[in-house]
């Protein structure tokens, strides 16, 4: 099934595969989703909608293996200090469900923040916009479709 967020890679003529798996609604971590697209924690990336005191709304997005930084995130976004949403904002903010947030084809185009590690990577997964489904692809196009800007803003759960 294609996603808007597939579209959007296509549009870009950004090679991906997509790969589907079995929702758990009662687990939606990313480490359950790798464990079913049979991928590292540490290479499936989640996306997290986090709002800063000057700057606003934005996306952050780290490994399943990793926690968001918050006073990082604020930093590189140029922000004193950073939240993240509550979750019945999500769904308004960004079109998309808990276990299905993208940076790709966002209902707003939103700054997005991606982890520095992602570089490490040849192949990293994200979700394709609903829960259950990935998009696999190369960081460096994932960086670039959603005009990212890649920094230090995870630690270590």
């Amino acid at each position: 099934m294609k996603t808007n967020a597939a579209r959007a890679l296509d549009k870009l003529g950004i090679a991906y595969e997509l790969r589907t798996y079995d929702v758990d609604p009662e687990d939606l971590s990313a480490e359950s989703v790798a464990a079913k697209v049979g991928l590292p924690a540490e290479q499936v990336w989640k996306t997290l909608v986090a709002r800063g005191d000057t700057h606003g709304v934005c996306l952050a997005v780290v490994a399943g293996s990793a926690a968001l930084d918050l006073k990082a995130l604020a930093r590189l976004s140029g922000n004193s200090s950073a939240e993240t949403v509550s979750l019945k904002e999500v769904l308004p903010l960004t079109g998309y469900v808990r276990g299905g947030v993208t940076a790709l084809a966002c209902k707003k185009e939103y700054p997005v923040f991606v982890d520095e590690l992602v570089e490490l990577f040849d192949t990293i997964s994200i979700s394709a916009g609903v829960r259950g489904t990935q998009i696999l692809l190369a960081p460096t196009d994932y960086v670039r479709a959603v005009n990212a800007t890649v920094g230090p803003i995870a630690r270590d759960k």
